[in-house]
């Protein structure tokens, strides 16, 4: 495990934490990242170049043996070539072309039986054959994140609203509770899911503004929401770490959302909330190593996004840490990003409680106590 040499596109906090999780096995990843102050840098060896340029990633990969990102981002015809040449890419780029793309993500699933909500593609030469289609939310083929490249179409007005980039409409559901499973693979087939999370949104920005785990959903549901994890990743074919999304309905139906090919930012609570975290599952996967027992250590766990305030921009302030700190059970990440702005993600903080009650008073002390201002 010593000898392989790893590369690694992008260096974000996903990065920073991935590079954490492996320090104790003395691995030494190298990150290609354009930021000159990214945030893995205290923490890896980081190659400053495009990740999204097939030269300097073809050129970076060739000095790896195993090759994975940390962003959809990336420039796949490099990550083939490099394959093709006999490098290791986890996960592979036959799974990342499906799942860069969310039109093509949702083709993949109904041509696979998978249940999702109905789209269809979209253009903007013809409104008037989606008026029967609303309400609905476009969303951009690729590109988007956080709740970007996403917007809701309530009535044909809303067309002149939508940006030119290729997208599709989505069917909008009435959704009762959206949840996540974090599912790992490795080369051996060996396939381990962590207990699901309930997400809770952020009303404006619509990124997660906390969740929960365990969530708080029948036990029919957990069971059909784990198998899915599990059926796409084996159906994938994937090495490495899958983050899929599900909405329940009004009706109790499990309906497949989203997927990720990387650590994701529902399971960043399992840093301390879990026997082995996300970002040590995700080494264990790309390495063929024995994947970790992913049961939760305490009863209740939570994670809230610590983002910038809004009519903040600059240095980053972290107003109300030290009384934050105070508290037991409460674990602050920070990413150490130099410039803070509204709704930017700027760290996380992990809660753990004996009950569902004592978890909820924590996150609302949080919520309520700490704030990155500048």
């Amino acid at each position: 495990m010593k000898d392989k040499r790893i590369g690694i596109l992008g260096g974000g906090q996903l990065g920073l934490m991935m590079a954490q999780a492996c320090a104790d096995w003395h691995l030494e990843p190298v990150f290609l990242e354009p930021d000159p102050e990214a945030a893995v840098l205290p923490y890896g060896k980081v190659v400053q170049g495009s990740f999204r340029d097939v030269d300097t990633v073809r050129s970076f990969g060739a000095d790896f043996d195993v090759i994975s990102y940390e962003i959809e981002d990336v420039n796949l015809a490099a990550i083939k070539e490099l394959e093709a040449g006999g490098k290791q890419v986890f996960p592979q780029p036959s799974v990342l072309e499906i799942i860069k793309n969310k039109k093509r993500q949702k083709h993949f699933l109904v041509e696979n039986g998978f249940p999702t909500s109905p789209f269809v593609d979209f253009s903007n030469s013809d409104l008037s054959l989606y008026s029967d289609f609303l309400p609905a939310f476009w969303k951009q083929d690729e590109g988007g994140y956080d709740g970007k490249g996403v917007m809701r179409v309530g009535s044909p007005s809303d067309f002149s609203r939508l940006p030119e980039s290729p997208g599709f409409l989505e069917k909008g559901v009435s959704i009762q509770k959206e949840i996540a499973v974090i599912v790992a693979r490795n080369a051996s087939g060996d396939v381990k899911t962590f207990p699901s999370v309930e997400m809770v949104f952020h009303p404006e920005a619509n990124l997660v503004e906390y969740l929960q785990c365990p969530a708080q959903i029948s036990t029919e549901n957990n069971q059909t929401c784990e198998e899915l994890a599990i059926q796409l990743i084996t159906r994938l074919n994937m090495i490495g770490l899958l983050a899929v999304e599900f909405f329940i309905d009004e009706n109790g139906q499990v309906l497949v959302n989203e997927m990720a090919p990387r650590p994701h930012n529902s399971g960043h609570h399992t840093i301390e909330a879990n026997l082995t975290s996300q970002f040590s599952q995700y080494w264990r996967a790309i390495l063929n190593l024995p994947l970790g027992d992913t049961r939760q250590i305490h009863p209740f766990a939570a994670m809230i996004n610590l983002i910038g305030e809004e009519g903040f921009t600059g240095k980053p302030v972290y107003q109300g840490l030290e009384e934050v700190l105070s508290q037991s059970g409460v674990f602050v990440h920070i990413y150490g990003k130099s410039q803070t702005r509204p709704y930017r993600k700027m760290g996380h903080v992990t809660v753990v409680a004996d009950s569902l009650a004592d978890l909820q008073q924590k996150v609302s002390f949080v919520k309520n106590h700490l704030k990155v201002i500048a």
